[in-house]
Order: C-alpha cells, then structure tokens, then sequence
C-alpha cells in the first residue's frame, strides 16, 4: 500500500462575499472533483435562485437555507490532494454571526487563507479574522487577493490591496514579508489551479501550488489524547458516533477514554471500539485526524459539542478558575471586573466571569504596564483571573498548547482572544 500523504487542514476565511466559497468550488472542479454535469446541475439551480455565478460557491454551501441566503453558515469540509498532502478544505463562514464555526474551524486548521476582494479590499472583518487566527494558533497564512476580474486584472489594484493587508498584518503581529500573496479571480479560475493568462505580471504561485508552499503540520502525538467534540450523530447499526478533530495524541480501538466534563463535571469512562475516517474503518488514528468514533458504554445523552475525549490514564483538566492572557480586539466599550461573556474554547461554549485584572501588558514588549487596572480596552494586552460559570475542559498553554487557546464573544461578535496560563482544578 502507498505511503499516505500527510494530512494537512486548511481554512479559508475573509468577509463575506469576498468570494471564499468560490475559490474553493473552483479548486475542486478544476482538480477534476466536481464533475461537468454536477456543475452545470448547480449552474441552474443557480439561476433559480437569482444567484447566476454562485455555481461554485454551491459546492461548498449545501445547505439550501445557505443555498436561498447566499452565505456560509455550517463548516464543510472538502478532500483533496496535493502533489505533497492529503488537504482537508475547512470553509469558515465569513457572515458575522456565524463566527463561532469560523473559530471552530480555525482552531481545527494547520495553514489558512485569507481571502480578500480586489475591489473591496481590507474590512473591519479581514482584522477580526487575523487576530482569531493567530490567537488560534494558525501561523502559516497566505493571502489571497481575489476578484481581480472585477479590477481589469489591473496591478495597481493588487499593489494597493497588498500594502494596506501588509500593514495590517503588523499590527496583528504577523511578519508580512513572510506572506504570500495571490492574485486570483476563483469564478474565472485565474490562477486557483491554473496559471492566470490576464496577468502575465503575476509571478508568484497559483492556490493549489500554495498548497504545497505550506510546511507540514507538526503532530503533537506525543502528548496525551485529546478529542474535543464538534458533533454527536446517531448513526444505524453503530449507534451514538461522536465526531471531533484529534487535537493531540494518538487513538486507538480497544484504548480506555475518559469523555470529560460530560453532565456532571465527573466525565463519563468508556472504550473506543470503532475508528472511521473518510468513511473507512481505522485501527489507529493521530493528533490531525477528523474522525468519528463509537465508545462503548457512551449513549447519545452521555455526550455534547464541547466535551473533550481525554486517555483515560492521563485525562484532561476541569477548571475552577484559571489566569489567562489576553488581547482585546474588538470591544463596543471597556472590559471590567465582573464582566460574564461566552467563552468559546476548542469547540467548547461556556459563560464565563472576570473575577481580577490582574496586570497590563505592553504588546510590543509584554513588560507590566500597569497592576491590577480598572478596565481594559480595544488594544490591550493583559493577564486576567477567569472563573467559568459552567463546566470548562482547559490545560495550560505549558502543557497542552492545542488546549489553551480561546476566543472570547458578546453580542454577536468576538471582542477578546486568548489562551491560559495557570489554572486551578476543580475538586
């Protein structure tokens, strides 16, 4: 049997309507995974809807609530390989409410894109989803400056887009010069599989040479196993199938787990007793891997999005409290002491409190730049004491990086990101 490719998640993200969807659908069609009488079935249902030119964004938006709406609004997946990799496409919703699937995907993807229209270029949204990339850990971006057939294919347009993400990027603390950026137009297919004829002054890669551009995930499998769950689906003849990404370690049959917090904070103990992946049967699976499992001893009502399934001899922590670092990105007014917004951790939704400010920090420097401070705001960096008020699966950003990190929402938007520092185990 040929050695598998190495599996590599990519997200793309960017504001709505900047044409993710597109790129992707174009990607598969040109990569020979959408076949002709498929595409023009979605070409017509297309026109149906009013929608002439969204055939490719239909590939990715099967949801016909999507489909009437024009947006994203679940996380799809889509398979494809590479010269290098096995890639698994993650299109992350770029509508506003539909940012907690984005984080999800985000947190789930090892390299992403970011999407951004020719004619519109940077918007409030492009910095919101760079602050969450990079606070979920995603550090190899490229950029893909889309819709050029909007601008003539005109260079100085590329130029002027181009400048203003490089800025941007710095101010997120991302080093521009260590980005790609694509010229590309997904509905005309310029330059997503096949090299542009308009823009014979484009000389950097094409989407899909991108692809192989990224470095390879590196697989945390020598930490313990960490599952945390997107979905739990009842499935005939096997029963309750919980769906997640393993975030760390290794899976397989026959192993004890423990599924924590589970109802009642305690977890529920069981054993993997099947592996699927892609629809085949699996004996092992790694840190990396989208799978769905069955537990033996673990019903439907056991389990929910959010739990986490830990090895059994070494299970994760359930927090009392815990001091995080955050940034604020994108707060209406001031965070204080007493604050109780959502927390979204791993796939994971739990309100929680600001109990102390603790510190704030210089960015630039992270020297203390000021003890326990009445508010923080849009801008500020600091160490803060968080108590959830429910149960939250979290490890220390020194023990279990891939389990750390958080965004932080109120009102229909992310307003802080995150990860943990220290933390007390709840008794």
């Amino acid at each position: 049997m040929a050695q598998e490719k190495p599996n590599m998640n990519v997200v793309f993200v960017g504001h709505v309507d900047h044409g993710k969807s597109t790129c992707i659908g174009r990607i598969m069609y040109d990569a020979g995974k959408l076949p002709e009488q498929e595409l023009k079935k979605l070409q017509e249902e297309a026109q149906r809807h009013g929608k002439p030119g969204f055939e490719f964004a239909f590939v990715m938006d099967r949801f016909k609530e999507e489909r009437e709406r024009g947006v994203t609004i679940e996380l799809a997946y889509k398979k494809l390989l590479s010269n290098k990799y096995q890639i698994t496409i993650i299109d992350a919703p770029g509508h506003k409410d539909f940012v907690k699937n984005m984080i999800t995907g985000a947190s789930q993807a090892d390299a992403a894109f970011l999407v951004v229209a020719a004619q519109h270029g940077v918007m409030p949204q492009t910095k919101e989803h760079l602050w969450l990339l990079r606070t979920m850990g995603v550090d190899q971006i490229a950029v893909i400056i889309n819709q050029m057939d909007a601008v003539s294919y005109d260079e100085a347009k590329f130029k002027k887009v181009q400048e203003d993400l490089k800025a941007l990027l710095k101010t997120v603390g991302i080093n521009p010069d260590k980005i790609t950026f694509i010229a590309a137009a997904g509905l005309r297919g310029d330059n997503v599989v096949k090299k542009s004829t308009n823009m014979a002054w484009y000389k950097g890669p094409t989407v899909m040479e991108q692809f192989d551009l990224f470095a390879p995930p590196q697989k945390p499998t020598e930490l313990p196993l960490r599952m945390p769950l997107q979905d739990v689906y009842e499935i005939t003849g096997i029963g309750t199938v919980p769906v997640g990404k393993i975030e760390t370690g290794k899976m397989k049959i026959g192993q004890k787990v423990i599924i924590l917090p589970g109802r009642t904070g305690k977890g529920v103990e069981g054993e993997i007793r099947t592996i699927e992946m892609h629809h085949e049967q699996m004996q092992e699976a790694i840190a990396g891997d989208n799978v769905g499992v069955n537990i033996r001893g673990v019903g439907k009502k056991d389990l929910a999005r959010g739990d986490v399934v830990c090895d059994a001899a070494k299970p994760a922590t359930v927090v009392e409290e815990f001091t995080a670092q955050i940034a604020v990105i994108n707060h209406p007014t001031v965070i204080a002491k007493g604050y109780a917004p959502v927390f979204h951790v791993h796939t994971a939704q739990v309100p929680c409190q600001f109990t102390e400010l603790i510190e704030k920090l210089d960015p630039k420097t992270g020297q203390v730049a000021q003890k326990n401070p009445d508010f923080l705001k849009n801008g500020d960096v600091a160490k803060v004491r968080i108590k959830p008020q429910g149960y939250l699966v979290l490890e220390k950003q020194s023990v279990n990086p891939h389990m750390a990190r958080f965004a932080i929402r109120d009102a229909g938007q992310t307003v802080a990101a995150g990860v943990c520092i220290d933390l007390v185990e709840k008794k």
